[in-house]
């Protein structure tokens, strides 16, 4: 595949400064992101699978651009939620985490998203958590507290909420939690906390670092991401992704924390998905109105659903229903249809002159933008219907692989819920051959009305006869 004749001309929002702005990696040609993941004590719900979708189409294509991509998505395997459920269940925390990592790797995987390049467990950086602690206290931004932990000083940050846009004044009128558990501040959050007796042995670790000692505990949530990234990525690096929840606090204490230790700015780009709404609510299991990612692929196949959410853009909110998935299975249909009539000779290395690839790659390169890029597959693929043209069949598939799409074998989807047994209709379509060659074609037009009439539609053409589920 060619890089694209100007890989500069990719533009991001970037959270941080409000504002659309021209890419260029700190290191030429070498793009270093990091995406927080999933807290891994339960299955992934759709709004798990919009940000790894969003950020898989990311880091695609960077690399569709001519970028190498060093991308990291960690994993939370320790935190109150975990521990909870891991006692629930009368199960150790690392059996409950194995399990839910496996199921989150199967999930991705169905729909079609990469593995990062790196994928750490917050219980591996442990070490590294305390030592970013005792620089946080050599700097005067951690101090001990009465109960045990060790809290970060927010006031003592210059700069606290430029990620969120909100002054310490705004955040400070809107905190209701009194100061309790020995915080100087209601603004302060734990880096370290201490070990309580009726928490499991496998959620304590010994809190000594370089000679010091913060008593055993775990680490606070916010920590792991910046012990993470700056042990794989650096101190500073390009992009750092997650869903609009995690803006505030998360990322704003990331920033605190990182910068606070190293003095070097934490990612030069912040890029944020939108959410998944149902009923107008955010999808989210503390609310209830979640639908788990194996839940909707009973339903739906895992390639509707990748399309699903990448048609919309990715700062966008992203509603749920099933009316909208029907909606999005019957376009992805259109564009199979085309690839199935005339199937490519090979892909083709991507000329991105070529005036569909030129308009898909401005789409992509303004922020990613999946909407625009879709809308030139569909334009492609009525071309492909009335040129009948291989060659671009063969670019539809192309660039629809630049966003993970249309990979698959066209007539196996175009088959798929199809509630017919495939060796039944194959022989309504032999006997509708046979009644045609005996020129009895009532009888032909009889087994095609019929099947029609099961939800199966009859394409006729040179190779013979093959079918599809109606839309």
């Amino acid at each position: 595949m060619k890089s694209p004749t100007n890989p500069m001309s990719l533009r991001i929002y970037n959270t941080l400064s409000r504002a659309t702005e021209d890419f260029t990696p700190l290191l030429p040609g070498h793009v270093r992101m990091y995406v927080c993941g999933m807290t891994v004590y339960d299955l992934c719900h759709l709004g798990h699978a919009r940000s790894m979708v969003a950020f898989d189409v990311a880091q695609r294509w960077l690399k569709a651009s001519g970028y190498a991509v060093t991308y990291v998505r960690n994993v939370t395997d320790i935190d109150d939620k975990i521990i909870k459920r891991a006692l629930e269940n009368g199960e150790t925390i690392r059996a409950l985490t194995d399990r839910m990592i496996a199921a989150l790797h199967q999930d991705a995987d169905a729909l079609g998203i990469e593995r990062p390049t790196h994928e750490p467990r917050a219980t591996e950086y442990v070490p590294q958590m305390l030592g970013l602690i005792r620089q946080l206290e050599t700097n005067g931004l951690a101090y001990r507290a009465a109960s045990g932990d060790v809290n970060y000083a927010v006031r003592k940050f210059t700069g606290y909420g430029r990620l969120s846009g909100k002054s310490l004044d705004e955040l400070r009128a809107g905190e209701r939690v009194a100061v309790l558990d020995g915080k100087d501040d209601p603004l302060d959050f734990v880096l370290w906390k201490s070990a309580k007796p009726t928490e499991p042995n496998d959620a304590k670790w010994p809190g000594t670092t370089d000679g010091h000692d913060y008593g055993t505990g775990r680490p606070g949530w916010h920590i792991e991401c910046s012990a993470m990234s700056c042990a794989l990525l650096g101190e500073s690096f390009d992009i750092h992704g997650g869903g609009a929840d995690l803006q505030f606090p998360h990322h704003e204490n990331e920033i605190a924390q990182s910068e606070g230790a190293t003095g070097q700015p934490l990612a030069r780009f912040w890029m944020h998905n939108g959410f998944v709404r149902v009923d107008n609510e955010k999808m989210s299991k503390s609310l209830g109105n979640f639908f788990t990612i194996r839940e909707v692929l009973q339903k739906y196949d895992a390639e509707t659903v990748r399309f699903f959410i990448i048609r919309a853009h990715y700062r966008s909110a992203l509603n749920y229903s099933d009316v909208h998935l029907d909606d999005a299975r019957a376009a992805l249909k259109r564009l199979y249809t085309a690839l199935n009539a005339v199937k490519p000779v090979t892909l083709p290395t991507l000329d991105w002159q070529q005036p569909y690839a030129a308009r898909f790659k401005a789409a992509m390169d303004d922020d990613f933008g999946t909407p625009e890029a879709v809308a030139v597959l569909f334009d492609l693929a009525g071309e492909v219907n009335r040129t009948r043209s291989a060659e671009l069949a063969g670019l539809l598939q192309a660039l629809g692989g630049c966003i993970g799409l249309l990979q698959g074998d066209p007539q196996a989807f175009l088959q798929t819920g199809v509630a017919l047994d495939e060796a039944a209709i194959a022989v309504l379509i032999e006997q509708r051959r046979a009644a045609k060659a005996g020129k009895d074609f009532a009888e032909a037009d009889r087994i095609r009305q019929h099947l029609l009439a099961q939800g199966i539609v009859l394409k006729d053409g040179p190779q013979g006869t093959s079918w599809a589920a109606a839309e």
